[in-house]
């Protein structure tokens, strides 16, 4: 299984639009970072987590060819609004792409894009099949189990995934005792990170490092960070020996 890490930062991405800290302005490629997705490569099927307003850009830049499914975490715009520009796979691949979410997210994408779930289809379109998901069982695509993760946004219910030895859990500020066995032997953890001070609705980096340390991954990267975390060079040489920062292109097998 091989993983891209298409996006890394938050709902604004780093440079800031109108900032001019340090951390905006770094020549480090890691401080500058799109908004959130992560590709899923087993065998030849690619499975997409999110579709953020970075989506076209992130396709390219990665020489992504096709997309077979996209598992989505939660309905903010940071994470579903380029899905308008799955339209080249689906010309290409000539399939409708099966999207997997929440019932409430389902909803939600039928609403922003009702043009997309319309019965009155013109040619050129998007095309996609919805899949409503239960947040406490796992799934099929392709023939790889997806383990869905109940996480807490503040106070939104989301989703973190499960895919093998792969664990990627964004947004989150809570996890229960009760989802947290799904974390446990993982190989690898990706996790958000926001920044260093406490943060409402955001794991902060104290929060993300005793998430680590209680599930005990064989590796962990921290995403979903904000130019408020300072310049990456700075906060990793205070992590744990075994936990990095991710950055937006990183690739890594499990």
């Amino acid at each position: 299984m091989k993983i891209t890490l298409l996006g890394t930062g938050t709902s604004q991405g780093i440079p800031v639009v109108g900032c001019d800290c340090a951390v905006c302005n770094s020549t480090d490629p890691r401080d500058s970072r799109l908004r959130s997705g992560v590709l899923v490569e087993i065998g030849d099927v690619n499975i997409l987590i999110d579709t953020g307003p970075d989506l076209r850009y992130q396709m390219l830049k990665n020489n992504v060819k096709r997309v077979d499914s996209i598992l989505y975490t939660h309905e903010h715009n940071d994470h579903i609004i380029g899905l308008d520009d799955i339209r080249p796979f689906n010309f290409a691949q000539k399939v409708d792409m099966p999207l997997y979410a929440l019932p409430r997210v389902a909803d939600e994408l039928e609403y922003r894009f009702g043009y997309i779930f319309s019965k009155s289809q013109y040619p050129g379109l998007p095309r996609a099949i919805l899949h409503r998901i239960v947040s406490s069982e796992a799934f099929e695509v392709f023939g790889q189990s997806v383990i869905p993760i109940h996480v807490m946004h503040g106070d939104l219910p989301i989703l973190g995934y499960r895919l093998g030895g792969f664990v990627f859990i964004t947004d989150a500020s809570y996890i229960s005792e009760e989802n947290m066995h799904h974390l446990v032997d993982c190989e690898v953890l990706v996790v958000n990170a926001l920044q260093k001070e406490h943060h409402h609705s955001h794991y902060s980096l104290a929060q993300a490092l005793d998430l680590i340390d209680l599930v005990r991954p064989g590796k962990a990267y921290l995403t979903h960070i904000s130019h408020r975390m300072g310049i990456t060079k700075e906060w990793e040489i205070e992590l744990p020996d075994n936990v990095f920062p991710a950055y937006d292109g990183l690739q890594f097998f499990v």
